[in-house]
């Protein structure tokens, strides 16, 4: 990254033989062997927050769901809207297939590296085309493109990158109209920061450049780049915001002093230096550092970075501004991630490979550019040379690539891989519980939590999940005080609320579980499922008419909640109150139920027979009574046998059942 020296025409390389030097050709072979490194994540599912992101967010599918996206606090993460709009079309293109979506990031993938490529070139960096393949093969990239939830960072990529482009034809004097390009710098910029607010560090890349290419940095610069800060610090003032009050970046774990933030800060520059250079033990989790300032140790990180700097430096004699323009662009774009500021992510590490997806681009620059610099001083005895070596580093590193996207195929073999390296992950123990819960495996579940919990013990989600597996077995005793763990850890926890109701009203305790089914609903006020648990303690308690408030709330939120319609529909066909009664709307319901549970559930039946009763159509009621009977009569339930028993008489009687 030499600004002095000029030996690239056009962004044409060295590396390959001469019968390749076309631009198209260079773009079409990058695209390829991209595509071909990244073979596996073809096939590879949905990971870890992919269910927040997309496959359970609701903003993708509601009808208001785009304008809420742009303008509402409802993103389930930050707020980036670019991101969340480009799921929300592609859902409605293929869907919940994997497949389409990681295709998309794959691509945009590629795109960047072309578009590294061009910027370099632009530069005049040497071997820029080799530089804009390590970036796009480099394994330490994998999290960024196989992760669908990391769309906001190749997004944000993409336009980043479009913005160092059109700032560099802006600043050409030999560009026709520059400041078209200063135009859609700025909208490219804007782009980027609605992708991924990272995105702020861009003006420092638009400064570094103008001093790379040894411009003056006067006051009618400054006020060039000038909108361009106030626009990051705009954006940046914004996530901190919503990273503190949204995401929790609060309490005893984030609540680290500035000394420690620094020791974090050095680390995790030669934490990420370690990796680019030398990329084995990826993996998703890495262990989170234990800092102290009262450890001296500790400050051996500060000790090396100052002397790095001293180094870059002095060697500005010899390496002319190329040295230190890569180490600050390294800087500088890692900066938001560094520990300065508190992420929620910071909960489980400090560090993440998918941080330096572009503070990586100057490190690599400039190695590549050495190695073309030094190769060629032998290239004229050894004109094989710097091919074979460009070959054989491409092919390691897309070796590297194939084996690290393997990990991507779903959430299981990430979280197995993750444990392998990273034996105390108490995210991944607690995650691979939640896979064998989806999958029935309900002891393998506790297991993975106890574990998870033996690591971290107080951790509110990992007592929730204990809490519902313990549930799923019937051990309600060991479930109920894992709840209460998970409330008195996260008050605000809506679902711990909720279940903890469940337990009480399960055991008769309807006031101790009213105020839990009230907070829960005060704390998340779409929740369905405790609006209508509120209404079945209405109920209990003679309050008809709230009980029909919840139920109908549930079903506003949640129309398809067979669970609500059936509810709704039992009241309105059996309370006692004549005036609230409708035995069509409950018919109405009941069938809707019915339908959602494919006609399996004996309870649901139930409700259908007395809706049909209220209506005055007894002969469907007692048939539904029937079926009701042998469905409880197969599943052992001989308590609901002789109730239903009992009802069916009235029907046959042409009598309806009231409460």
């Amino acid at each position: 990254m030499n600004g002095e020296k000029a030996p690239v025409s056009r962004g044409r390389v060295d590396f390959l033989p001469s019968a390749w030097r076309h631009d198209w050709l260079f773009g079409l072979f990058l695209v390829v062997v991209t595509l071909i490194a990244y073979g596996p994540v073809w096939h590879a599912g949905f990971i870890w927050d992919d269910d927040a992101y997309l496959t359970q967010n609701p903003l993708l599918t509601a009808p208001d769901g785009l304008r809420r996206i742009w303008f509402s606090l409802d993103s389930p993460s930050q707020y980036f809207p670019l991101t969340y709009t480009t799921f929300y079309l592609e859902r409605g293109l293929w869907g919940l297939n994997p497949a389409g979506y990681h295709l998309v990031n794959l691509l945009l993938h590629a795109a960047n590296a072309l578009l590294v490529w061009r910027v370099l070139a632009r530069l005049r960096v040497p071997g820029a085309w080799l530089a804009a393949a390590v970036f796009a093969l480099h394994p330490v990239q994998v999290e960024s493109v196989a992760w669908i939830t990391e769309r906001k960072n190749v997004l944000m990529g993409f336009f980043f990158l479009l913005t160092l482009w059109a700032w560099l034809k802006f600043i050409d004097e030999q560009s026709k109209r520059p400041w078209r390009f200063y135009v859609l710098a700025l909208v490219f910029y804007a782009l980027a920061l609605l992708a991924k607010t990272t995105a702020c560090t861009l003006p420092a890349a638009l400064l570094l450049i103008l001093w790379l290419k040894k411009m003056p940095i006067n006051w009618r610069r400054l006020g060039q780049v000038a909108p361009f800060v106030a626009m990051g610090i705009g954006m940046g003032l914004v996530t901190v915001w919503w990273e503190r009050h949204h995401q929790g970046t609060q309490g005893k774990l984030f609540e680290i002093g500035p000394v420690e933030r620094v020791l974090i800060a050095s680390r995790a520059l030669w934490f990420y230096a370690g990796k680019l250079f030398w990329p084995s033990n990826l993996i998703f989790s890495y262990p989170r550092w234990t800092i102290s300032a009262s450890d001296p140790g500790a400050y051996g990180w500060v000790l090396a970075t100052a002397a790095l700097g001293v180094v870059i430096w002095r060697a500005r004699r010899w390496a002319g501004r190329s040295m230190e323009v890569a180490a600050v662009y390294f800087a500088a774009t890692l900066s938001p991630v560094l520990g300065f500021i508190m992420l929620y992510t910071f909960l489980y590490s400090f560090v993440a490979d998918h941080y330096q997806y572009l503070a990586c681009i100057g490190p690599i620059a400039l190695a590549v550019a050495g190695m073309k610099i030094g190769l060629g001083r032998v290239a004229a005895a050894k004109p094989f040379l710097q091919p074979v070596l460009a070959a054989a580093l491409l092919m390691a590193l897309g070796a590297l690539t194939w084996r690290q996207c393997g990990m991507y195929a779903n959430v299981e073999t990430l979280w197995q891989a993750t444990l392998r390296q990273n034996p105390n992950s108490w995210l991944a123990q607690g995650d691979l519980g939640n896979v064998c819960l989806q999958k029935g495996q309900v002891d393998e579940a506790i297991a993975h939590f106890q574990k998870a919990l033996e690591i971290k013990p107080n951790y509110a989600i990992t007592h929730y999940n204990l809490g519902v597996s313990f549930y799923l077995l019937g051990r309600i005793d060991e479930a109920l005080p894992q709840y209460e763990k998970a409330v008195e850890l996260k008050p605000d926890y809506a679902e711990a609320h909720n279940n903890l109701g469940l337990i009480f009203f399960q055991q008769g305790r309807l006031d101790e579980a009213l105020p839990q089914y009230e907070k829960a609903v005060e704390l998340k006020p779409d929740y369905a499922e405790a609006h209508n648990n509120l209404g079945l303690i209405f109920f209990q308690q003679g309050r008809t008419d709230e009980a029909i408030s919840q139920y109908q709330k549930a079903l506003e939120i949640q129309p398809d909640s067979a669970e609500a319609q059936k509810n709704l529909a039992w009241v309105l066909a059996t309370c006692a109150n004549a005036s609230l009664r409708n035995g069509n709307k409950a018919v109405e319901l009941a069938r809707q139920a019915n339908a959602l549970t494919s006609g399996g559930n004996p309870m649901i039946l139930r409700t259908l027979a007395a809706a049909f009763a209220e209506a005055g159509r007894f002969g469907d009621a007692a048939r539904s009574a029937r079926n009701a009977i042998e469905l409880a009569r197969a599943a052992g339930r001989e308590d609901m046998v002789a109730q239903l028993n009992g009802e069916l008489k009235r029907y046959e009687a042409g009598l309806p059942f009231h409460q």
